[in-house]
């Protein structure tokens, strides 16, 4: 009987252990990712950013990275419909949405990714926050890649020979410098550019240097034309179902809200920002022609003529949606450059 008792009781034991274990099991975060593993956000941002939300939850929140292979653009409705629980997207994708964003994407601002994120986040949240362009989702993050750059197939001397070429272009304010530079505009996804320039179906592309890496384009585009102060850059958000964060403890919230926002900002504009120097590097490897025009040169001059008054049109632009554009164009520039000098 005393046998009996104590296997009863062990079996007791043993059930409560495992019921207590279930319960203290982890609550997944559940991560869409459209980039391939070798990109930043995959191989350094969620990585660093997972291990920061499981240290500040202590374990309670798991991040768990699903690929998908959907049109990224159709994040923003997949979190907030609540397919997944957090993603990011390029705001270019969804231009009737998203143009207060298109702040940081100006040509000439002259910074790095991580001045640029940093930038962008603080302004966005200062001036822009009760904007209806995240209704329905829980902004965690901005950032920006690096600045873009012109990668083609021939050589770039002066902006006449860009008149009528084929160019890739991704959306956002790469649209209006497009049509200064009187280039013809083909929009396509950024997986797609190696292909079409393998083919001969554009002649060139609107991406940051790090492609040259990241896409192979070092093998099909053995010309990149770098612009003083950047030809533009990409931004981009980091964001949540509402529902999701609201479904978790109030520690837990704001456990992971307080490693987001500019710590998470940063972190992907620094990690961006880093993979310019492979693509660099890519390019130099491959012997691709690197034609980093002077400030002072006839080309930069026709440059600035033809991007002349853009920062005032996105001002005039977003009218309808704040009257603090203008404001908020002059703190994001000086917040920008600002920080980028305390790097060096």
């Amino acid at each position: 009987m005393k046998i009996k008792n104590k296997l009863v009781r062990a079996i007791s034991l043993g059930t409560t252990l495992m019921l207590s274990t279930s319960a203290m099991a982890a609550t997944e975060l559940r991560v869409a990712t459209w980039m391939p593993p070798t990109n930043a956000q995959n191989a350094d941002v969620w990585p660093t950013w997972g291990k920061w939300v499981e240290d500040a939850t202590e374990g309670r929140v798991k991040v768990v990275v699903e690929q998908t292979s959907g049109d990224p653009g159709s994040l923003f409705n997949l979190v907030e419909d609540g397919v997944y629980d957090a993603s990011f997207s390029y705001h270019g994708y969804l231009p009737g949405r998203f143009k207060l964003p298109q702040i940081v994407e100006q040509p000439g601002l002259g910074v790095g990714a991580e001045s640029a994120s940093v930038a962008l986040w603080r302004v966005y949240n200062k001036y822009f926050s009760d904007s209806y362009e995240f209704d329905g989702l829980e902004l965690i993050g901005m950032f920006t890649h690096g600045p873009g750059v012109l990668h083609s197939r021939e050589p770039i001397n002066s902006l006449s020979d860009l008149k009528g070429k084929k160019i890739r272009i991704g959306g956002g304010v790469q649209t209006e410098i497009g049509n200064r530079l009187e280039v013809t505009p083909v929009a396509a996804p950024a997986p797609k550019v190696y292909e079409m320039l393998q083919q001969g179906i554009i002649d060139g592309t609107f991406l940051p240097i790090s492609e040259q890496k990241n896409l192979r384009l070092n093998e099909v585009a053995p010309n990149v034309t770098i612009f003083p102060g950047g030809l533009y850059l990409g931004s981009f958000s980091i964001f949540m179902n509402p529902d999701f964060l609201e479904s978790l403890s109030a520690e837990d919230r704001e456990a992971i809200l307080g490693v987001s926002g500019e710590k998470l900002s940063a972190m992907a504009g620094k990690a961006w920002e880093r993979i310019d120097a492979v693509g660099y590097k890519a390019a130099e490897e491959k012997d691709v022609h690197v034609n980093n025009i002077d400030g002072n040169s006839p080309v930069a001059n026709s440059f600035y003529k033809a991007i002349n008054g853009m920062k005032e049109d996105w001002v005039t632009s977003v009218s309808d949606r704040t009257d603090m554009a203008e404001t908020a164009m002059d703190e994001l520039w000086e917040i920008a450059r600002d920080y980028e000098n305390a790097k060096q």
